[in-house]
């Protein structure tokens, strides 16, 4: 029952993006940490973001800019190995503080606290109408890999801060996507490779042998009800649907942070 729930609920969370402002990696991460380790989430997370982008760059690759590629991208990657490294350091560290609450104890813990603040920050963030309409001169592209980078290899969110600064960037709406999913690709891959090695340092711990074909298929269901979506469904931004997935990400953030989860 546990792996048809997770299945599904994976399929029909990255589903919603096609309903949404939010992007795949940002309603993922806090679904599949209802039901894994924070740093599993995560990385199963950057998985499906990593074959998305992957699927992208085969459609619209060609009109890639690489000039910005190299300026956005390559700083970019650089970040998520502080980011992730971040990730795997807050994990180790001791909880701290621990309560009771209905006769059942929790811990809240750096790592929890740390991504889901971050969850209910993004969260309001892509919500926000002002950030939305937020971008930056060409000039601050390193700068923009930068942050986009950092809070990519942490948390995994960062597509808002990525659309910010590529806006401006004077590139064809094709260019904008192939070199959105340049730069994501490379950030992904960087930023699981440092999640694979603090896994294997710790044993595989987080992830462990018996849920690796848990993981495997919560990870192709989402990635299925994405690549379904986008063919049969007709793309529209829903409010009432943001609003909806907001409050969601908030109250699973909150409960992160608090140590309910």
């Amino acid at each position: 029952m546990d792996f048809l729930i997770i299945c599904l609920a994976a399929l029909l969370a990255s589903g919603l993006t096609l309903f949404s402002g939010f992007g795949l990696g940002t309603i993922l991460t806090p679904v599949f940490a209802l039901f894994f380790p924070i740093q599993a989430a995560v990385a199963m997370t950057a998985v499906v973001h990593l074959a998305n982008n992957l699927f992208k760059i085969g459609l619209v690759g060609r009109d890639a800019d690489w000039r910005v590629v190299a300026r956005f991208g390559v700083p970019a990657a650089l970040a998520a190995i502080v980011g992730a490294s971040l990730l795997a350091l807050f994990a180790e560290l001791p909880a701290l503080a621990d309560y009771q609450l209905a006769g059942h104890p929790h811990e809240i813990t750096p790592v929890k606290a740390t991504i889901g603040l971050l969850i209910v920050s993004f969260a309001l963030l892509e919500l926000s109408p002002r950030f939305a309409k937020l971008s930056f001169p060409p000039r601050w592209l390193p700068l923009g890999g930068l942050l986009s980078g950092f809070f990519g290899g942490l948390s995994g969110n960062q597509g808002a801060l990525r659309s910010a600064f590529l806006i401006r960037a004077g590139l064809s709406k094709e260019a904008y996507v192939g070199t959105g999913a340049a730069c994501t690709v490379l950030v992904d891959a960087v930023r699981l490779a440092v999640y694979g090695a603090a896994f294997h340092s710790g044993g595989w711990a987080v992830v462990r042998g018996e849920d690796a074909g848990l993981v495997a298929a919560a990870a192709l269901s989402a990635f299925l009800g994405a690549w379904l979506g986008k063919r049969l469904l007709k793309k529209v931004t829903l409010r009432f649907v943001e609003l909806a997935v907001a409050v969601l990400m908030v109250t699973i953030g909150g409960g992160l942070a608090a140590g309910l989860m």
